[in-house]
């Protein structure tokens, strides 16, 4: 990651310092130096100092932190103030005093390429060569000292020093402080950074001539608007636990309550919610300019989480193991609300459903297995549709990295998909116009349109919030570290990112842009109505104009294939093979559950909750971001999870074990054997038997054991031996895969087996023997001599 190199830290100061001060000890003066308080900075560099910016990233901590609190204006229009004014706290964060503490606003030059819009904020000191006079904010801050303070300069003037605006656009601007630690001398010891929209100019308030330029206001140039569609992502990470089926009376189960606070009035997600609800009023959006242009981006999972919400749940004590103890939830009432609030706002706006927990569909792809692709692609918009009682928009899927790579876009086309929203870097070559993504293996009908959003403005978006996130296709230089910028800073270079499009590029035809924060947007508090705001601003004003997603999506795909590029999934082989083989599972145990017409509980309902795991464990939600750690330890938490519930469900079925010696009353006896199902639905089984050679096993073909009961099996077996034998029984899927333990019984039979054979045939031999004697004396008339003692009188 690239760090802005602009932070000088107490380590290195030191060992300059200690290295240029003569024996005696005396601090030595440095070109540029600040005598005292008054002193002044060379302006020809815009530097007091001839020490080399340090970047953020190295040890020991910084003297001094600037953060920008508030900017105001945020958005200069024509009849704001002429001038811009800074809140900032600057804090001591060294390890010793810092003296003669003094700040100053610069300006560069406008911004003229999106690309600007991120690497404008970590140029060099020199590039911001409109610069005001340094202001002593603190004679002298003790460790851990902050002070407030605030600073004001024209936004242009010909009799004193200004920002040099002199035209709408977006301008980086600067505060850059100064000061002498102990032990050492004046240098600049930290800057805090960020963009300026200008809509429009106001007049110049210290201008005489009423002829002159800025003696009037400026207004931007609208006749040739941008065309403006919106996406508006409402997701969170994955909430429900995994590793339970489905159910009807039971309650769901939640990893932690922290939803509850994000529904609640004030959190994020009533925020986000909140920010459209106000800006689409008939007052503010008569027109329905910002109505029209906007769409939702609704994540199913999120929607099936806040649903089972309002009905009770739990929030589990430990989310690895599926049997933890829980406690109850303290969010119904605001799930309730929340979601009556968003079913009343989607009725009457634009719906497209995310992909289920905004799942990694390059890693889904990579999986190759149908009933995961359907459930990541597919099934979404039912699931929206079904829950909120609209008709969402179809056929259209925005990815959840950014890009797109020709497996990935085979799925997507499998599942449904005709057009896919990407970043505009994520395409070779970059085009504004929907274009065709091909992967030149396969027949030309394998082509997925593909319809860009602004990779620039998405990063500053993704910046916005809580926990600032860098999207996976930011180049790198690009990326800087986000956290060492104040919320405010970073809410600064969103509203210049949003506006850029309006005010640059205005001689170009056909101009349109579409905006995409990141699918898990932390923004809260009042950041979304900011961006909203601004939005609804330019359409009002004619610098832009609406651009339903409807319409996007019916703009005919132009100029030639282009190849995709994935973000890369951030999943390794190990968790892609569990995820694959646990998911065969879930496949196999789908085909052997019964439907049970008098059950509202169906096979698809109770085994959709683990292959849902199998898609939470796949989110991209807290990626990229400080978070990241957080959000792998989940997913494997989850998968392990999932591991221990599949094991549980699979143990619910078996034979049960007799006992003792099972003896059978002739060789051709039939065994009765008990099979449980301890589940809340009928299964279909097959048994498995292992027997010595010395016993033959007819196949009893399928059996249906009854939810949450038994039933006896009659399994007819043939015995030529009487020794006790051993014999394995065991239940399966209709595939082959065991269910349940292995139970095994002690088999004797009452035959005779080969003996008994033999002394029968030798019998039935002497009687005929005998029998025949008999008849050979009777025919020629003697007597059988076994007669005697028994004549006839």
């Amino acid at each position: 990651m690239i760090v802005r190199a602009r932070k000088v830290t107490a380590a290195a100061l030191t060992s300059i310092f200690l290295a240029a001060a003569p024996a005696v000890g005396m601090a030595t003066m440095l070109p540029g130096q600040l005598p005292d308080a008054a002193a002044q900075p060379d302006t020809s560099t815009g530097e007091t100092s001839t020490f080399p910016d340090t970047p953020r990233t190295q040890a020991g901590n910084p003297f001094l932190t600037l953060s920008i609190d508030t900017v105001a204006p945020s958005t200069v229009t024509t009849t704001s103030d002429p001038f811009v004014t800074v809140r900032a706290t600057v804090t001591n964060t060294g390890d010793r005093s810092v003296e003669d503490v003094g700040v100053r606003m610069q300006a560069a030059a406008a911004i003229d390429t999106t690309a600007g819009l991120r690497t404008s904020l970590t140029l060099d000191q020199d590039s911001f060569d409109r610069v005001g006079e340094f202001v002593t904010v603190a004679d002298a801050l003790e460790e851990g000292e902050s002070r407030q303070f605030d600073m004001s300069m024209p936004l242009r003037s010909t009799t004193e020093a200004s920002l040099g605006i002199d035209a709408p656009g977006v301008y980086p601007l600067l505060l850059n402080v100064n000061g002498t630690p102990e032990y050492g001398g004046t240098a600049r010891l930290d800057d805090a950074r960020f963009l300026l929209p200008v809509v429009g100019l106001p007049r110049n308030p210290g201008e005489q001539d009423p002829l002159a330029p800025d003696a009037t206001p400026l207004p931007p140039n609208t006749r040739n608007p941008v065309a403006m569609t919106v996406l508006w992502p409402l997701a969170d990470k994955p909430r429900l636990a995994a590793g339970s089926p489905g159910s009807v009376d039971e309650r769901v189960r939640l990893i932690d309550d922290d939803l509850a606070g994000e529904l609640a009035e004030g959190g994020r997600l009533d925020t986000l919610l909140k920010a459209v609800e106000f800006a689409t009023k008939p007052a503010l959006d008569p027109g329905g300019n910002l109505a029209s242009s906007l769409c939702l981006g609704i994540d199913p999972d999120l929607l099936v989480t806040v649903s089972n919400m309002t009905r009770g749940y739990l929030v589990v004590d430990n989310p690895a193991d599926p049997a933890s103890t829980a406690r109850e939830g303290t969010g119904s009432a605001a799930a309730a609300q929340w979601l009556a609030r968003l079913e009343t706002l989607a009725s009457n706006t634009c719906v497209t459903a995310l992909p289920f927990a905004q799942t990694d569909l390059g890693a889904v792809a990579d999986i190759d297995d149908a009933a995961l692709r359907s459930g990541a692609i597919a099934a979404p918009a039912d699931i929206v549709d079904g829950i909120l009682g609209i008709t969402s928009t179809r056929g259209f899927t925005w990815s959840t990295t950014g890009g797109v790579d020709a497996d990935t876009a085979e799925a997507l086309r499998t599942a449904g998909t005709n057009t896919v929203l990407v970043a505009d870097n994520s395409v070779s070559p970059p085009s504004a116009a929907p274009m065709s993504l091909l992967d030149p293996t396969t027949a030309p009908t394998s082509t997925l349109a593909a319809t860009q959003y602004d990779a620039a403005t998405a990063a500053a978006l993704a910046g916005v919030g809580s926990t600032p996130s860098t999207p996976p296709l930011t180049p790198a230089e690009q990326r800087f570290d986000l956290d060492t910028d104040s919320r405010t800073a970073r809410l600064q270079d969103a509203l210049g990112a949003v506006n850029f499009h309006a005010l640059v590029g205005t001689d170009r035809p056909g101009r349109t842009v579409t905006v995409a924060p990141p699918q898990y947007w932390t923004a809260g508090a009042d950041e979304p109505s900011a961006i909203l705001s601004s939005m609804s601003s330019l359409l009002r004003s004619g610098l832009a104009t609406p651009r339903p997603l409807s319409a996007l999506l019916a703009e005919p795909a132009s100029g030639p294939p282009v190849t995709g590029i994935d973000a890369g999934t951030e999943f390794d082989a190990g968790t892609i093979e569990l995820v694959r083989s646990q998911s065969a599972r879930v496949e196999t145990l789908m085909q052997s559950l019964v439907e049970d017409p008098q059950s509202p509980l169906t096979p698809r309902l109770y085994a959709a909750p683990l292959r849902e795991d199998m898609l939470r464990a796949l989110t991209t939600a807290g990626r990229a971001s400080s978070a990241d750690d957080d959000a792998r330890n989940a997913a494997r938490t989850r998968l392990a999870a999932t591991r221990i519930g599949l094991d549980t469900i699979y143990g619910s079925v078996t034979v049960l074990a007799p006992g003792g010696v099972y003896t059978l009353a002739s060789e051709q006896s039939p065994l009765l054997l008990v099979a449980r199902n301890d589940l809340p639905i009928p299964v279909n089984v097959l048994l498995r038997v292992d027997a010595p050679p010395e016993m033959t096993i007819s196949d009893v073909g399928v059996t249906q054991l009854p939810a949450r009961g038994s039933r006896t099996i009659t399994v007819p077996a043939e015995v030529d031996d009487t020794r006790n034998l051993s014999v394995d029984f065991s239940v399966t899927t209709l595939d082959g895969t065991r269910l349940g333990e292995v139970s095994t019984v002690s088999v004797r039979s009452n035959a005779y087996g080969q003996a008994l054979a033999i002394i029968t045939a030798c019998a039935g031999a002497l009687l005929l023997l005998l029998a025949g004697r008999r008849l050979w004396h009777r025919f020629r008339g003697q007597p059988d001599p076994a007669d005697e003692g028994y004549e006839r009188p």
